[in-house]
């Protein structure tokens, strides 16, 4: 196990993966005997990525950006001047209609503790555990080593392999002239069939970080057939976008806003049809004996989509114990918590375009709804790109870079 995290047997190595070593030990033995786990198995089990991690760390992220433009806005009002923006574009978001004020309000109001009377206990040494208590005691341990000379790195040590590797993923390479192009979807259909309802959002957010490049149009590559609704922000030159695909501003005279983010287009689909569900999801529940035979599978409707890290979860009946695993592509994670079963795909494409699962478990069909589904994409469902972006004077291209990300807001299987 151990050249498998290290790539020599020394002191510095072994003490830069020490906790990926402890993690995966614990998936070796368990009360002092041998588990039945090959590498394979062990890699898959310590790299499971937690979701109550990821909703901490979305969290975090939120409420340092909520204090960013709470801080901005003070700024603003001391120097007598409007809060950032332009015109209505720094406050522009996928799903509209909330100011960056409102936004910082809502995250800062809800972020504070609500204050209840404390209630009487009796006098004398409590043996209650106190929370966060173990987290003191390894800060004042490492403090003592630090006063005594030990070298502690703390590069990588405490994080699973996975999110160790996130950490240092290289940054997006953004030019001067760099544009975020989002969707998010929410989806609904019955489980016997048909779709309920469909709803996508998507906007492209422009951000310049050199003022020589304020004065610019994109040229926009719309080949939606779906029958999106476009929208541009009320500074943009609609009639030059109707009649050349060009989003540049009213008045070409002036410049968009420097080193923030600019919401120029957004879209919006709405449907019910059927055949614009992007990955449809057909479970089949059959009782059998005394539980249930459960079938599973997923079929990638639009071919020019990618769909990275899907999970279909499917809930289960509690107090039943693990579900018995037939068939299956891909990887699953039994969550005993929950009560739900993990289907973990890394890759939904055209050459993966369907795949199946087939597990037994006590319960009764409706135990296993609703099924949710979620899922990230480089490439955005709507096909609406930016292919050039030219200045205004003299009409000469302008080097930028795009980054595009669908995302899953909703998507059940009821």
């Amino acid at each position: 196990m151990i050249p498998e995290y290290c790539r020599a047997l020394e002191e510095n190595e072994i003490s830069e993966h020490c906790f990926d070593l402890i993690f995966a030990f614990d998936e070796i033995v368990a009360l002092g005997y041998r588990e039945n786990v090959n590498l394979a198995q062990i890699r898959t089990f310590t790299e499971m990525d937690s979701h109550e991690e990821k909703v901490f760390r979305a969290v975090r992220e939120m409420r340092r950006k909520a204090k960013e433009l709470q801080q901005a806005r003070r700024d603003a009002e001391r120097q007598g001047k409007k809060a950032p923006g332009f015109g209505g574009f720094g406050s522009s978001t996928v799903s509209g209609g909330s100011t960056a004020a409102m936004i910082t309000e809502t995250i800062i109001e809800t972020d504070k503790p609500k204050v209840a009377p404390a209630p009487a206990r009796p006098s004398g040494p409590s043996k209650a555990l106190k929370l966060g208590a173990k987290g003191k005691e390894v800060d004042n341990f490492v403090d003592k080593l630090k006063s005594e000379g030990e070298t502690i790195m703390s590069s990588s040590m405490g994080k699973r392999t996975s999110e160790a590797t996130k950490v240092h993923a290289p940054p997006i390479n953004m030019e001067s002239v760099h544009m975020k192009i989002e969707e998010k979807i929410t989806l609904t259909c019955g489980r016997d069939g048909g779709l309920q309802n469909m709803e996508l959002h998507g906007m492209i957010m422009l951000r310049i970080s050199d003022d020589k490049f304020g004065r610019i149009r994109l040229h926009v590559e719309n080949e939606d057939k779906k029958g999106v609704q476009l929208q541009t922000h009320p500074n943009v030159d609609k009639k030059l976008f109707t009649a050349e695909s060009l989003i540049g501003l009213k008045n070409p005279e002036k410049s968009f806003p420097v080193s923030s983010d600019v919401g120029v287009l957004k879209w919006r689909l709405q449907t019910t049809e059927e055949s614009f569900i992007p990955l449809t999801i057909n479970c089949w529940p059959s009782e059998s004996g005394n539980g249930c035979d459960v079938n599973i599978e997923y079929e990638l409707q639009e071919d020019n989509l990618e769909l990275n890290d899907v999970v279909i979860t499917i809930p289960l009946p509690s107090g039943v114990g693990a579900p018995v695993i037939g068939e299956i592509d891909g990887e699953y994670r039994h969550d005993s918590r929950r009560n739900t079963l993990e289907w973990c795909l890394p890759v939904i494409d055209a050459k993966n375009k369907s795949g199946s699962l087939e597990f037994s478990i006590a319960g009764q069909p409706n135990d296993f709804f609703p099924v949710q589904v979620s899922f990230i994409s480089k490439k955005n469902y709507c096909n609406i790109q930016v292919t050039k972006v030219t200045q205004v004077d003299g009409n000469s291209p302008v080097r930028f870079s795009t980054e595009t990300t669908f995302l899953v807001d909703k998507y059940e299987i009821l």
